[in-house]
């Protein structure tokens, strides 16, 4: 396949999956699995997964520019704004630790491992189809003010599970965060809010290990990925945030379920 076309096709990928319990990164590594280019070599691609979610953090940050930029006149909203960003580097603490110790570990382990992505995929669609059901007495917190710190550590660990590709990091997060009593559209609003320094370090990782040696050709991937990430995510976000305001996390669970069956069925083919 042209790489052109294959980096477009990731980068939809990406854009529609990051931030939608359903792993972005398992998709892509299915994708890059069924739809191989010669063109491109396996390192730089392993590279690619990980830098192209830039683009969908950029798209994170220009949606919900107005609630977390520091730059407002009253005291008050500034004040808010500083507690916001100190929870979420509290939440990012666990993924910033373990993603540093382990990155090689699971680079060699886990990523291009089908046959977990499909298991992992699986699993947590399970999880998410019966998990609201399970938690309906929980004591919901409704805003990002009601996070307690204790809270946001604890799903900073939850987003560390999300390193196991088919995992899905705004599950893991959004699964935690209910777990601790959150609702539905703080969840995701919090999941979202972690997304820009897990990734951002995620990406600047990957970055120096490959101590920006790409050819002028990757570079130009990169850039066409970086592009087609944001512009889907940013629709993406606006799309499920309005939909998880009335509906349940059912039809992700069922997704997730179909996909990995489907996935463990070709590998036996």
């Amino acid at each position: 396949m042209n790489p052109f076309l294959l980096v477009i096709i990731l980068g939809i990928v990406e854009g529609i999956t990051e931030f939608l319990p359903v792993s972005s990164t398992g998709h892509m590594i299915l994708v890059e699995k069924f739809i191989d280019s010669p063109y491109v070599s396996k390192a730089f691609m392993d590279n690619f997964l990980i830098i192209v979610q830039f683009g969908a953090i950029i798209s994170v940050i220009l949606y919900f520019w107005k609630d977390i930029h520091p730059f407002v006149k009253s005291k008050e909203i500034f004040k808010e704004r500083m507690s916001l960003w100190s929870k979420i580097i509290v939440g990012v603490l666990p993924a910033g630790v373990i993603g540093l110790l382990a990155d090689d570990y699971i680079t060699r382990v886990f990523l291009g491992n089908t046959f977990i992505v499909a298991l992992m995929l699986i699993f947590y669609g399970i999880i998410l189809y019966f998990i609201e059901d399970k938690i309906k007495k929980v004591r919901k917190i409704n805003s990002i003010g009601e996070i307690s710190y204790k809270v946001a550590f604890i799903i900073g660990f939850f987003q560390c599970l999300a390193m196991i590709p088919g995992t899905s990091r705004s599950g893991a997060t959004i699964i935690g965060a209910l777990l601790l009593g959150l609702s539905k559209g703080t969840a995701a609003e919090f999941s979202f809010f972690l997304a820009i320094p897990t990734m951002m370090g995620a990406t600047l990782l990957k970055l120096m290990k490959s101590g920006f040696s790409f050819t002028s050709l990757e570079w130009e991937l990169l850039a066409v990925g970086f592009i087609i990430s944001f512009i889907v995510a940013y629709l993406v976000i606006k799309w499920f945030m309005e939909y998880i305001k009335t509906r349940t996390f059912k039809l992700f669970g069922i997704y997730r379920i179909v996909l990995g069956i489907l996935v463990l069925i070709l590998l036996n083919l």
